[in-house]
């Protein structure tokens, strides 16, 4: 703590010493003012001395606003706030509402939650420059250190007064300079070091005065604690006891996603509820905690509502508190996404994905927030306030992953343009598994015959699972099959297999839902066959005899048998890669590799894979009894009359007009969507792929790479990277301990443990920079996941600031 301007004793009176040291315990009073501040006497002085301007050096007791409460701009009664939330504390001063705003009882809440926050320091934002005259001037970075009262408005570029803010008087609206330091702010850096002491004063100047009101506010609260040495060391014990229990089932609660609280959780209520449950279920195990809640006084027993909402917020509080710690002063990239709640409010969860200090790349939740606009300048205000009430500064970002929403990557107006006009280095990459999903829902309508299929199969779905009858039917069925076939030989038991399992309906936003339907109807398909034809034989209805029995006949023909067996190798392919960028460590680098290997492997099917599919088809329909049609005869392509002159084999019908079809719009659909992978940024980071020796590794693309992030390498740096480069890639080589590795992400983790990180720190950073470009947001979409948990359809009136802090907590556990 830096010393401060004036001390305690440099004050001349009696009376003013006894009101800093006094504690603020008096009710607040109708304008405002403590009961205290009221009776305060002016400092004694003689007759004959000169009566002081008014100024930031006066005494603040002569110039008590009596319009502290009223509009100056219509002079009428302005309506104070009478609700705060910690969560939505404003870090840039510029934009704060202003203490006196607040109603009286709740601003001393909303002064402790902003001395829990600190001040705003602007960590690692590049100060802007303005033209003073000839001379370009700043705001100092050393004047934090300095001044321990000093905060910096990144919107306003100016200099506010921490102490100010919270505990200053309003002074007289005509009052010249009065309000620079608290509601304008001071922008004048050629004179700033000298404003900033005549801010400070003498020892009754306002900014002292506000001063001593906080070390007050801050020391009445030590006061009340350290009088708990009054009570006996049993007391303290007990009190500690019954904390550890409450904490201990708050975070058992937490970790499951249960609610707390009960209908009614009065002394007769048969069950009050998972926390008071749980803690008598606590006392009944432990004599001790029992005979602590039981001695405990009334008004200390650590179970009501709000109690059990600061543990969970404490809880929340020490999980952000590690993660920032994580982060600390490293780059950072963010992942972004939205998804609507079950009280229909539109929620946006922000990730943020780094390196820690094992080289390991990490993403963490960071916070959940309630936007009631999602156009993209919104939506940046909100992850504007999430980083500065974090203190992670946008000027860190390195990195943005959202879906393919317009207002998420348009390129003119979206939020990943509006975010790179402020941090040109954060990159955007569009989530690799959304659009992963994307290419699966153009092969599904990319020919007729496949469109078609897949509009049978929600049919199929429905019919079997209309019903708990008709479903359970099918599980029995299911179940008579694979005894049979155990009996038989065919298949063999053991733990985890042949679940009992239904059928699953496809959705376009659920990754991996086509082949998961597609594998149930594959495996029971004898069930599936013979449920669709006891609805058939057994329904009253035409529409349902002829919906099934037609979904009997679709089944067991050559056709649909052919699509089945084709697209689950074709989408089983897609489902492994798309399960592989779904990992939170993936790398950008490594994701590219996936990609191309895809490719590679869908080449390969299409080049061989067409005798291979037709003997595994023919398998099939010889098992089951269905037709296997001669491949020389022929047909018209679907859509197309029988009368239509133009007829070709069923060969050419099967594998030019489905198997070629499918795989060309496959790849085709993947090159379009991950255009990226030729960008230069990307082509440069493949560079640093350690697989096959370092195989990719060109220094003049790594160099450039350095360029491209030139907010990271000063101009010096470039020109020592290429010496780095060259000396890095042979002592690489020739330690044994990095043959074999991979990937960047293991790499990475290699040079911390030998210490390589400090050897080639230039180096390291571009390692660094391409691990922190993020590719997959499926851990945002985990966090929904969570979020379901916790705000269901009964537990719907969560508020915002409840929810993100049991979101936060359930991530950790």
């Amino acid at each position: 703590m830096k010393k401060r301007s004036v001390s305690s004793g440099d004050r001349s009176t009696g009376d003013l010493r006894r009101y800093l040291t006094k504690k603020s315990s008096a009710p607040p009073t109708d304008d405002g003012a403590d009961e205290t501040e009221r009776t305060i006497p002016n400092p004694p002085r003689n007759e004959s001395d000169p009566i002081p301007p008014i100024s930031e050096s006066t005494n603040p007791a002569t110039n008590v606003s009596t319009n502290s409460t009223v509009d100056e701009s219509t002079h009428r009664p302005k309506r104070l706030r009478l609700e705060f939330d910690p969560n939505h504390i404003i870090p840039d001063p510029a934009l704060r509402i202003p203490i006196k705003d607040y109603a009286n009882e709740i601003r001393d809440e909303v002064r402790r939650a902003y001395l829990l926050k600190g001040r705003t320091e602007a960590n690692g934002h590049v100060f802007e420059q303005t033209l003073d005259g000839k001379v370009w001037r700043s705001f100092q970075r050393s004047w934090l250190g300095k001044y321990d009262w000093l905060e910096y408005s990144v919107k306003e570029n100016a200099a506010f007064c921490f102490y100010c803010f919270l505990f200053k008087k309003t002074a007289q609206p005509n009052t010249f300079g009065n309000d620079v330091f608290s509601r304008d702010g001071y922008s004048r850096w050629k004179t700033a070091t000298a404003a900033f002491k005549k801010h400070v004063g003498g020892p009754n100047s306002f900014h002292n005065i506000a001063r001593g009101k906080c070390e007050d506010f801050i020391n009445q609260r030590s006061s009340v604690s350290s009088k708990i040495h009054t009570y006996s060391k049993e007391s303290e014990i007990a009190y500690t006891i019954r904390l550890t229990a409450s904490l201990d089932c708050a975070r058992y609660l937490i970790a499951q996603g249960e609610a707390f609280r009960g209908h009614d959780e009065s002394s007769t209520s048969i069950n009050k509820g998972n926390f008071k449950e749980l803690l008598e279920w606590y006392k009944d195990k432990n004599s001790e905690v029992k005979e602590a809640f039981e001695k405990g006084p009334g008004n200390a027993l650590m179970v009501c509502s709000d109690i059990q909402k600061q543990l969970a917020k404490c809880c929340a509080q020490e999980v952000t508190s590690v993660i920032k710690s994580e982060i600390g002063d490293r780059n950072f990239a963010v992942l972004i996404d939205e998804a609507r709640d079950s009280s229909i409010k539109e929620q946006m969860a922000v990730i943020v994905r780094f390196v820690n200090n094992q080289g390991k790349v990490m993403e963490r939740f960071l916070a959940m927030k309630h936007i009631s606009d999602c156009t993209s300048a919104a939506l940046k205000e909100a992850l504007l306030h999430l980083l500065a009430l974090h203190d992670l500064p946008i000027s860190r970002l390195r990195g943005q992953g959202y879906d393919g929403a317009s207002n998420m990557r348009g390129e003119f107006n979206g939020l990943q343009k509006l975010i790179r006009d402020d941090s040109p280095h954060a990159f955007y990459v569009h989530c690799f598994a959304h659009q992963l999903q994307l290419v699966v829902v153009t092969v599904a309508k990319c020919s007729k015959c496949i469109s078609d299929f897949f509009n049978h199969v929600p049919l199929i779905v429905t019919q079997v699972s209309a019903s708990c009858k008709r479903k359970d039917t099918l599980i029995a069925k299911h179940q008579d099959v694979l005894l049979e076939k155990l009996e038989n030989g065919k298949i063999s038991s053991g733990k985890g297999l042949h679940q009992e399992s239904g059928l699953a309906r496809p959705g376009d936003t659920r990754w991996g839902s086509h082949l998961k339907t597609l594998l149930r109807i594959y495996q029971m398909w004898e069930s599936v066959v013979d449920v669709l034809t006891i609805v058939s034989t057994d329904a009253r209805e035409h529409s349902s005899v002829g919906g099934a029995g037609g979904l009997v006949k679709k089944m067991e023909c050559y056709e649909f048998v052919f699509i089945l067996n084709f697209l689950i190798g074709l989408l089983t392919i897609t489902n492994d890669l798309s399960q592989a960028l779904q990992r939170k460590d993936q790398d950008i680098v490594e994701a590219m590799g996936l990609i191309s290997d895809v490719k590679t492997r869908l080449q390969d099917v299409r080049d061989n894979g067409w005798e291979p599919l037709l003997d595994q088809v023919k398998s099939f329909c010889e098992e089951y009894g269905i037709n296997v049609p001669n491949m020389d005869d022929l047909t018209v392509p679907m859509g197309e009359s029988v009368r239509s002159k133009n007829k070709v084999t069923l060969r050419h019908y099967y594998k030019v007009d489905i198997f070629n079809v499918a795989i060309d719009a496959t790849m085709t659909e993947i090159n379009h969507r991950f255009n990226e992978v030729s960008s230069e940024l990307l082509v440069c980071m493949s560079c640093l792929n350690p697989s096959n020796s370092f195989a990719m590794f060109n220094v003049d693309k790594l160099v450039r790479l350095a360029e491209i992030y030139e907010a990271d390498f000063t101009i010096s740096n470039r020109l020592m990277l290429r010496s780095q480069l060259q000396i890095f890639i042979l002592n690489i080589r020739r330690s044994e301990k990095f043959h074999g590795c991979s990937d960047i992400s293991k790499l990475s983790q290699l040079m911390v443990e030998t210490k390589k990180d400090k050897t080639f720190p230039l180096v390291y950073r571009l390692i660094e920079l391409t691990l922190i470009l993020p590719v997959a947001t499926a851990s945002v979409e985990r966090i929904f996941s969570a979020m379901s948990i916790i705000k269901t359809d009964l537990r719907n009136k969560l508020s915002d600031g409840w929810l993100n802090d049991r979101a936060g907590d359930i991530q950790k556990y």
